[in-house]
């Protein structure tokens, strides 16, 4: 006999076929597989106290404060502890409670209903502009396409082009000159039909630049305001394009001064909501959320994003992520913008494990070499 103590994030499907559980088992103890942490704030003491009982009664737990058993505060924050099957019970369980029960039991089914995602992309960066923080993203005219077939092969499956920094404090850009710096990119790639080979995004929250990419083949709008134009809407929507919702706390000019929230998880999800709200209220089908890495974010922020993704996968949408080579990374480990591509790395795997679909990057080639060993190393 051996007794071998496995990984916990083995390929438990796997694994299980490979012991030869037949269909119905193999269902049962995937969902007991998967533990979850649901953290509730602002719970009514009577809900946490029934809750408890609920999860206990299961073999699930609650955590919850000291006093609660005795009703010492009128509202508690909590934090269930239980596996996929619990998650299940409980969603039934707790439909016909008082207290807020019946909210959360929504939520827990939603919740029990996610997959991570199992197809990823790498959206490679191309800038169009001269102040961009990256010197490695910046490219002419003449430059572009060649960068464009490079990163073509190297593994890209979206190009994304923009003609304005987004870095904190950056200038603000006229809408002329933007569409002079990004126009005869536009109109080469419509040229050459290289939207053909890949999708095409391109980036900003300017109508007359993103009409005019639009018209030429592009397929995707990656709008840092999150559609805060209704104009943009009506493009997205009318052209039939993916649209990139994007969390960002102010302007860039002003984002990173102090940026405050509640609670970030919170705020953003919110945020992103009402926003997919309004882009389907435009008719527009596609939509990529951004929780927006390094706009309006403390690296506590931007951490607690990164590590928490899968609780905006309840918003049924794909995710992406782009912590490529960001500020963030010198505060955790003192470096210069080319010398971040570790980080990048660290923080982008991390998102593709906690549900992130896309990953907008500087550096294609280096993450779909580190994508294809997340993978494999995956599916074992």
């Amino acid at each position: 006999m051996k007794i071998l103590h496995l990984n916990n994030t083995i390929n438990i499907k796997k694994y299980l076929q490979n012991l030869g559980v037949d269909s119905g088992g193999l269902a049962i103890l995937s969902a007991k597989a998967k533990l979850h942490f649901v953290a509730i704030k602002g719970l009514h003491v009577g809900g946490a106290n029934i809750l408890k009982q609920d999860a206990l009664s299961i073999g699930a737990d609650v955590a919850v404060p000291r006093g609660t058993v005795i009703a010492t505060q009128k509202e508690v924050d909590v934090l269930l502890i239980g596996t996929t099957k619990h998650l299940k019970i409980l969603a039934k369980k707790e439909l016909g409670q008082p207290f807020g029960l019946k909210e959360v039991a929504h939520k827990l089914h939603k919740i029990v209903q996610l997959n991570i995602a199992q197809k990823r992309e790498i959206m490679g960066v191309l800038n169009a502009n001269d102040d961009s923080f990256f010197s490695g993203s910046r490219f002419t005219y003449t430059q572009a396409i060649q960068k464009i077939e490079k990163m073509i092969e190297e593994g890209a499956s979206i190009i994304d082009i923009g003609g304005v920094s987004s870095r904190p404090n950056a200038p603000v850009v006229d809408v002329k000159e933007e569409l002079s710096r990004v126009a005869p990119i536009i109109e080469a790639i419509g040229k050459t039909k290289l939207y053909e080979k890949v999708a095409f995004s391109i980036d900003s929250y300017e109508p007359l630049v993103i009409e005019k990419a639009l018209s030429h083949g592009f397929s995707i709008v990656n709008d840092i305001t999150g559609l805060e134009d209704d104009a943009v809407c009506s493009l997205c929507a009318s052209y039939r394009a993916k649209a990139v919702i994007m969390h960002m706390q102010g302007r860039p000019q002003t984002m990173q001064n102090n940026p405050e929230y509640n609670d970030v998880l919170d705020d953003v999800y919110q945020f992103l909501e009402q926003r997919v709200e309004k882009a389907e209220s435009f008719g527009i089908k596609d939509i990529i959320l951004d929780v927006g890495i390094g706009f309006g974010k403390t690296v506590e922020d931007n951490i607690n994003l990164i590590k928490n993704l899968e609780h905006f996968l309840t918003l049924n949408k794909p995710l992406l992520v782009g912590a490529s080579r960001k500020s963030m990374i010198d505060k955790i480990f003192p470096s210069e913008v080319e010398q971040r591509l570790s980080g990048t790395l660290a923080l982008h795997l991390e998102a593709l494990k906690n549900g992130a679909s896309i990953l907008r990057v500087h550096d294609v080639y280096e993450h779909k070499q580190a994508l294809e060993v997340m993978q494999s190393i995956e599916r074992f």
